[in-house]
């Protein structure tokens, strides 16, 4: 089950619908029957059930709140039709949990606020997967942790890259693209930012005034064509979190472009950095300056293979079986 905010897999931004599409896709390579609930616009080579034409993100004349809850409903009215349900749908899924027989797997992308911690407290009993270690929630039955993977074939390999610093992930305070930009200005290294307004106030203040078109660049959202092109001409990728990251997708596509990241040490970026092997751990703007004088230190070549050996689509696809297979075995018991 994958959300309905864009199109699984999503045309740009949409890192838990990328996530959906993979694990199914793989699935489906590995010879597994999915029916992928989505949006109709979706691709994919699983039975596809959608009731949402498309992303209420991509057709405003959709309510949200209406799209999601008439494709969750969907779901659940055919429950006992499937073995397993496995939801990427935040907390609202697991309010039908208790309705039906069928088990409910819930990866959880993150606790996007405190607000909705009383429906996994509630709901604790259900089968949950963590995407990194550091981002856990004490008192969830948790059956381990499974980094999410990538296919790789979509991602081209640059063993030189270029003198560009980029920028990749939703334009908001939380991921520090105005960090990136002091820290671009202060190594007098040209910037291109790449990805979704998500906090329009914050873009206003922060970072259009610094935007120049030359030294420091906006080019918007941007797919996995134009990804591969910014990847080319990529020094390093800052990734300057100011709160702990879930996981960072973006941080393994940049691995697999060969591209060394330069990332704040919190959350979940010590488990997908390799520090000093494919990037660096820095703890301020400063540091993140002094690292980018030892990016040429850096093997391109590992930077995939870490990728290749633990956020690959057969990884994350190996791994999740097993977990499927430790809620059948569970269920047998029960």
């Amino acid at each position: 089950m994958s959300p309905v905010a864009w199109r699984t897999p999503p045309r740009q931004y949409g890192a838990w619908e990328t996530i959906a599409s993979n694990i199914t896709e793989g699935l489906v390579e590995a010879g597994w029957d999915v029916t992928l609930f989505a949006t109709g616009d979706s691709i994919t080579k699983a039975k596809l059930h959608a009731i949402i034409p498309r992303g209420y993100e991509e057709d405003k004349s959709v309510d949200p709140k209406v799209a999601e809850y008439l494709h969750l409903s969907e779901v659940f009215d055919r429950a006992h039709e499937f073995d397993l349900i496995h939801s990427h749908l935040d907390f609202m899924a697991l309010t039908y949990s208790h309705l039906i027989k069928t088990p409910l797997l819930t990866t959880i992308h993150g606790f996007s606020s405190p607000k909705i911690m009383p429906v996994y407290e509630k709901y604790h009993d259900n089968y949950f997967v963590s995407i990194s270690d550091s981002d856990r929630q004490e008192g969830l039955n948790y059956l381990g942790t499974v980094y999410n993977g990538i296919d790789l074939t979509l991602h081209d390999f640059h063993e030189k890259g270029g003198d560009t610093l980029v920028f990749l992930g939703r334009i908001h305070p939380d991921k520090g693209t105005h960090l990136a930009i002091e820290v671009a200005k202060r190594s007098h290294r040209k910037l291109v930012i790449a990805g979704i307004i998500q906090d329009e106030a914050y873009f206003k203040e922060k970072v259009a005034p610094e935007i120049d078109g030359k030294h420091i660049v906006y080019i918007g959202p941007v797919g996995a064509r134009e990804i591969n092109e910014l990847f080319r001409e990529a020094y390093a990728l800052l990734h300057l979190n100011t709160i702990p990251e879930r996981f960072g997708l973006v941080l393994v596509e940049a691995g697999a472009g060969g591209v060394p990241v330069i990332a704040m040490d919190k959350g979940s970026c010590r488990e997908v950095i390799s520090e000093g092997v494919t990037g660096f751990l820095v703890c301020d703007v400063e540091g993140a300056v002094k690292s980018l004088d030892r990016i040429p230190e850096l093997d391109r070549n590992q930077c995939r293979k870490r990728v290749e050996d633990h956020f690959s689509l057969p990884v994350m696809v190996s791994q999740y079986e097993k977990i499927y297979q430790k809620i059948f075995d569970l269920e047998k018991e029960s």
